[in-house]
């Protein structure tokens, strides 16, 4: 090769490295404009604060992964074969880390589709706690006896989800047994009356208290009232007091269960718990 082709060469091949390095340089300038943009647009719309950082830095990648196969393009690689290169590797790293990208693609899911966010009180897969942080692969939650549980987010958004806290009231309900020999009006009478003494039930809609089943041993009323959901359970442990010691000074009894035992053959013996 003479030394004219050397430099023809040169020259071909250093201008095609000189525009890579500036469309670079310019790619990389505008790609890093456009992540801010959007984490201002994000937070503009009030987007979760788990969600905002994951889209800012997706859209990054993204772009960058484009600019790169540009710039292959542009100094004489063929990209269609470093694409197909690209898209086996993919597929296998994929096949390696199933159950990770399973987890990663539940965690997108949650920060996009939002069933729960950070503080609510959630129950999934058997527990029950309040969430402390929603990660791209795991959620983790905090029980009321201050356990921290680690729930993979592809099991998570593919299970049921009860969130607690959703809506700003909840119904409490109550199941309270007297005996059949007790004045069924005066139990209804005192269970309403505890339950408009109580200034955090609500007045709308109405408590109630109606009978709700004739049981073996047990004449069982069915109660219900609706609170704020920050109230639940103080108003449910409170109530169970006040009814208890209502009754005690009502002489109003909770029956235990009863059982009659007839031996057959000896009509003189009967047994009674």
């Amino acid at each position: 090769m003479d030394l004219t082709k050397v430099v023809d060469l040169g020259i071909i091949y250093g201008t095609k490295v000189i525009q890579a390095v500036v469309v670079l340089v310019i790619g990389l300038t505008l790609i890093k404009m456009i992540a801010k943009v959007t984490e201002k647009a994000l937070s503009a719309r009030s987007v979760d604060p788990t969600l905002t950082p994951f889209l800012k830095n997706l859209v990054s990648v993204g772009l960058k992964a484009a600019l790169f196969i540009s710039i292959l393009g542009m100094v004489g690689v063929k990209t269609t074969s470093f694409v197909a290169i690209l898209g086996a590797a993919g597929l296998a790293v994929g096949m390696a880390l199933q159950g990770s990208l399973g987890n990663f693609a539940g965690g997108v899911l949650l920060l996009l589709f939002r069933p729960f966010k950070v503080g609510d009180v959630i129950e999934t897969g058997g527990y029950t706690g309040s969430v402390s942080e929603i990660g791209i692969f795991c959620t983790f939650m905090k029980t009321p006896d201050n356990k921290t549980i680690i729930l993979p987010n592809g099991p998570l958004i593919a299970g049921p989800i009860v969130n607690y806290s959703t809506e700003a009231t909840r119904r409490v309900d109550w199941t309270f047994g007297i005996d059949y020999g007790d004045d069924l009006k005066k139990a209804q009478e005192l269970l309403l009356n505890i339950l408009a003494s109580d200034p955090r039930i609500l007045k709308e809609p109405q408590s109630f208290a109606r009978v709700g089943e004739l049981a073996d041993s047990s004449v069982n009323f069915s109660v219900k009232a609706w609170v704020n959901s920050d109230d639940y359970w103080d108003v449910y442990f409170d109530i169970l007091e006040q009814v208890k010691l209502s009754f005690d000074r009502e002489n109003l009894s909770f029956p235990f269960p009863r059982h009659d035992i007839n031996l057959v053959g000896d009509s003189s013996v009967s047994v009674k718990n």
